[in-house]
Formats: structure tokens, C-alpha cells, sequence
């Protein structure tokens, strides 16, 4: 049996005769189109001899592809769905505390001259939070000066007496102002401007004053917290940088608190401008439990 090789050239003519083959079936697809798809109905009337036909320009278009989609999604969010505690429809909610105000609502029926064609037979009742401004008020005591008839005696009374002898600040205003301080984060000076806005001239050195003397009065109650604490079996304890004291003009001294958490879910912060172990030796003085802590050496050199 003896097999001949294709010569070289038929090749090229076979290649040459599927491109065609390709490029026919293209203008086929593309004039059914036209005579039977949606453009059918557009079709313009054969052209003229001498123009141009349309298989000319269509010889080397490559053939028409889909156009590209994309798949579109989205999230639905499910219906609010209100809490057992709210008070309100609208998903408002308060606890007793809270002080309502109460406005009643007269309609313009009931007003007038045939009101008594009216009578309310129900209520409906809307709810919504309001703001009033910081409150601050002046205690002003009265307190009279008498005489005795029988002698003359004159008997004069003085006001209650203050939390610091010759202050201006009622103990309420004392402990708003701590609160809002150390609870809420508000500095004195904003306090300050607080005040001043709500018509009250107090200067901010007076305000520094009763934070400090105040503080002063918490004390034992600090104590006896941190002796509480350290009756602990296990107790908690870390130390974090904060800056406290002026170094020099524009900058602070750097001091660390050592916060310590015990089993009755109490925490004193102890302040030191050290980091050294030597700040713990007397603080733990006399502790016998588990010390809980990080991998600071200070803490090694204790135990």
C-alpha cells in the first residue's frame, strides 16, 4: 500500500475554501434576519446597480455575539420587629424614671360655639422624646429674724448648712458635677460654659476648687473599697500609661494607673508615677492569693 503526501498547495486551498465557507454562512444568517426576524418589517428596497451591495461591507465582519449580562442582587431587610419593653408603637422606650409630660390637645370643635355637639368618647396617645436645657436652679432660704416680746430677745435663724462651710454649691450641684466629670466625660471648662449660657457667672477656678475638695470627701469610701479588694482570693491587675502633671511648658509627665479588680466585682485604680516594682510592695502589703497579671517583669520581681 502506498500513501501520497497531500501536496502543499491543496492545503491552503482547503484552508482557504472553510474561511469562505464561514464567511457565506455569516451573510446567510445575516439576510434571514432580515427577510424573517424583528427587522423584517424594516427592510429597505433592493438598491441600485450601481451602489455598493451590502455583502461587500459584511465579507470580513466578524460574527454578532450576545450581548454581555450580570446578575443583579440585593439584600431585603426584614420588618423591624419591636421589643416586648417598648412603650410606644413607634418603639420607644423608657422606665419609670422617665418624667412625662402630659399635653392636651383641645380641638378646635370643642372651642367653639357648638362645643356642646361634641363629647369625647375616647383618647389616642403619641409619644416623643424631648430635650430640655441644662437644668441648673438658685436656693434661695428665707429664714426669719424674730423677736421676743416678753424681753425683746432677738432670735435670728440660719440657712441649712452647706457641704463646705462659706460655699455657694448645694451638695446637689456637687455630685451633677462630679457625675458628669468622671461618669460622662464632660471637662470643667465645658461645664463652665455650660453655666455661663444658662445665665450663671462662676468662675473656672471655683469650679477646681469643689472638684478637689470633693474628691477629697470620697476618700474613705476609696479606701475602704481597696481594703475590700485586697481581701480577694484571686485579683486582677494591670498597668496603663496616662499622662498627669506638668513636665514643662506644653508637656505633661508620664504616670501610670494600676487598676485592681477583685472578687466582689469592685476596682480601685491606684495612681503612680513609677512603673518600678516598688509601687506594688506596699500597695500588696499582706495579700495571700492568686495575683492575676500579664508577663511584666515588675510582676516577677514581686512574687
Amino acid at each position: 500500500m502506498t500513501i501520497t503526501a497531500q501536496p502543499l498547495a491543496d492545503q491552503d486551498d482547503i484552508h482557504q475554501l472553510k474561511d469562505r465557507i464561514k464567511i457565506l454562512e455569516h451573510q446567510l444568517d445575516w439576510f434571514r434576519k432580515q427577510f424573517f426576524g424583528q427587522k423584517s418589517e424594516k427592510r429597505l428596497p433592493d438598491l441600485s446597480p450601481d451602489q455598493i451591495g451590502i455583502e461587500s461591507l459584511l465579507c470580513d465582519a466578524p460574527a454578532e455575539q450576545a450581548p454581555p449580562t450580570e446578575t443583579v442582587t440585593y439584600i431585603r431587610k426584614k420588618p423591624k420587629v419591636r421589643a416586648d419593653n417598648c412603650v410606644t408603637d413607634d418603639g420607644l422606650r423608657f422606665d419609670d424614671s422617665v418624667p412625662v409630660e402630659t399635653h392636651e390637645i383641645v380641638p378646635d370643635e370643642l372651642k367653639g360655639p357648638d362645643a356642646e355637639q361634641y363629647t369625647i368618647i375616647d383618647y389616642k396617645e403619641t409619644h416623643r422624646l424631648a430635650q430640655r436645657p441644662a437644668s441648673y436652679v438658685v436656693l434661695k432660704y428665707r429664714h426669719p429674724v424674730i423677736k421676743r416680746k416678753t424681753d425683746q430677745k432677738i432670735i435670728s435663724y440660719s440657712a441649712p448648712d452647706a457641704v463646705f462651710e462659706k460655699s455657694l454649691a448645694d451638695v446637689s450641684f456637687l455630685a451633677g458635677m462630679l457625675t458628669d466629670k468622671f461618669l460622662y466625660h464632660l471637662p470643667l471648662y465645658r461645664q463652665h460654659q455650660r453655666l455661663t449660657n444658662s445665665g450663671i457667672t462662676l468662675s473656672r477656678t471655683t469650679l477646681i476648687n469643689l472638684t478637689k475638695r470633693s474628691i477629697a470627701l470620697l476618700k474613705p469610701i476609696y479606701d475602704a473599697q481597696l481594703a475590700n479588694i485586697l481581701k480577694s482570693r484571686v485579683l486582677a491587675m494591670d498597668e496603663t500609661p496616662i499622662k498627669a502633671g506638668r513636665s514643662s511648658p506644653g508637656k505633661m509627665k508620664q504616670a501610670w494607673f494600676w487598676p485592681l479588680y477583685g472578687e466582689s466585682d469592685e476596682m480601685a485604680f491606684t495612681f503612680s508615677t513609677t512603673r518600678a516594682a516598688t509601687h506594688l510592695v506596699p500597695l500588696l502589703e499582706g495579700f495571700e492569693g492568686v495575683l492575676l497579671t500579664d508577663g511584666y517583669a515588675a510582676y516577677d520581681a514581686y512574687c
